[in-house]
């Protein structure tokens, strides 16, 4: 009998094993679904409006009189009619910007659109009027906040608990949001760390509350395009200088640009000319359409809430040229977003003999235009390690490699005073090394290197415990 309960026991241990590792593959096969869905769309039309449109700026002065903020011709249904007539198929709207001005009736703070003489909640107007006439839904949010002071050496955690709270609302009360941009994390003016506001925390709230939503993080084009990291699509803002490359991109991608000047409106617009017409198609939309990338298009509404009539002209002369949306089956193989916490940033780490000033520490700076480079002079085995000051649990190892340099590697990890092999699965994306194995306990990590061309270059090493 006893052997009967321990058979069963044993049995039953094993069919939930199987059934999470059924659970986790069905995660991420609609994981890919999603982001082929998403390239798939084509054009969309991204939307800034907020604060900085009444004061002629792209960053609004974060505590800006509410009264500023009032636009009775506001009509949605206009911007959809705007966007359908280009042949977009979707829209995203800024739901709150960097200055801190939530455009929706959310009950995290007073200073919110609901309390300006307009008075109306922008998001759910935008989203009735897009789903009405067969448009998709995406919405834009800001991680920083300069009004809420969410910004460098203020974080707290209440202030973590206002970004989930907001995202719960907008995620909640607005119907199904097939994407959500995010933006003003890890980039150089922002200066919020991926750890001082928790991706991984934020990234699955968002998924507890619509697993269908795809995470778009605008910055995350910080990191080389073979992989993805910190993003479910990779994501390019053309006007900051980030450009695909439209031979080589392999990942689901998204590429945005403002069709007037500026991302906001300006009172100068309606006289300005809009970016030509068919150099953005021709050039833009559907070469980049053809290299797995999503390209979405900026149009301001002015103050009045209403689309300038040059910019009606334009979208309308871009439907014109702008006939066919893409049609993958299926794209290239790559791995799942990197989403975790990196360990590796920062440690304590040592190698063998370098090559003259490119020295062991250059290799986990959160700075991929920098390297450790093996000295060729050295040894044919040159090797690479790192320290974490106690025993950490980890499963993921990120190798980036410098250009035309590939080496191979054998992974060891120091526990308990001795060194164990690391057992891992090893996927090649470009440059990119990405290896994943079961979680282990450790307070050091070696990589053991024999470079194909003569040294080895570590552009970033990342350490990462995900999810599973």
């Amino acid at each position: 009998m006893k052997n009967n309960k321990f058979l069963t026991a044993v049995l039953l241990i094993l069919g939930l094993m199987q059934v999470n590792t059924i659970v986790a593959q069905v995660k991420e096969s609609e994981l890919r679904k999603q982001q082929l869905d998403f390239v798939n769309l084509g054009f969309g039309m991204f939307i800034h409006y907020g604060m900085p449109t009444y004061m002629d700026q792209d960053w609004s002065d974060p505590n800006a009189s509410l009264s500023l903020f009032n636009a009775p011709k506001l009509d949605a249904n206009q911007w959809a009619l705007a966007a359908k007539s280009a042949h977009m198929t979707y829209g995203c709207l800024t739901t709150k910007h960097h200055s801190g001005f939530p455009i929706w009736d959310t009950k995290t703070t007073n200073y919110n659109v609901m309390n300006t003489p307009f008075g109306r909640d922008v998001v759910k107007e935008y989203a009735d009027a897009f789903r009405k006439n067969g448009l998709k839904v995406m919405l834009y949010y800001s991680i920083l906040d300069t009004h809420q002071e969410i910004r460098p050496n203020h974080i707290t955690s209440n202030h973590i608990q206002m970004i989930k709270d907001q995202l719960t609302e907008l995620l909640t009360n607005y119907g199904e949001i097939n994407a959500l941009v995010i933006d003003g994390w890890d980039a150089p003016w922002s200066r919020i760390s991926y750890d001082d506001i928790p991706f991984d925390d934020i990234y699955y709230h968002i998924k507890s509350l619509q697993p269908q939503c795809l995470v778009m993080e605008l910055n995350s084009a910080k990191y080389p395009g073979d992989a993805l990291f910190y993003s479910d699509i990779k994501s390019y803002e053309q006007g900051a200088g980030q450009f695909i490359s439209k031979e080589h991109n392999k990942l689901p991608a998204m590429a945005c640009l403002p069709l007037q000047q500026n991302w906001f409106w300006k009172k100068s617009f309606p006289k300005t000319p809009v970016k030509e017409v068919k150099s953005l198609v021709n050039d833009f939309i559907i070469p980049y359409n053809g290299a797995y990338c999503n390209f979405m298009l900026n149009v301001a509404p002015n103050a009045d809430g209403l689309i300038d009539e040059n910019a009606l002209i334009a979208l309308q002369e871009i439907g014109n040229l702008y006939k066919n949306k893409p049609s993958y089956s299926e794209l290239p193989a790559y791995e799942s977003p990197v989403i975790g916490s990196n360990m590796a940033l920062k440690a304590y780490t040592n190698s063998s003999w370098s090559d003259d000033m490119n020295l062991m520490d250059f290799a986990n700076d959160d700075n991929f235009g920098s390297s450790w480079v093996s000295n060729p002079a050295a040894s044919a085995s040159p090797w690479w390690e790192l320290a974490f000051e106690r025993s950490k649990a980890f499963n993921t190892i990120v190798i980036t490699e410098g250009k035309d340099h590939p080496s191979v590697y054998n992974l060891v990890y120091f526990k308990d005073g001795k060194w164990y092999p690391i057992l891992a699965e090893q996927k090649d994306q470009g440059r990119i090394k990405i290896f994943k194995f079961k979680t282990v306990i450790g307070q050091k990590v070696r990589l053991n290197m024999k470079p194909k061309n003569g040294k080895a270059v570590l552009a970033e090493v990342g350490i990462y415990h995900e999810r599973t």
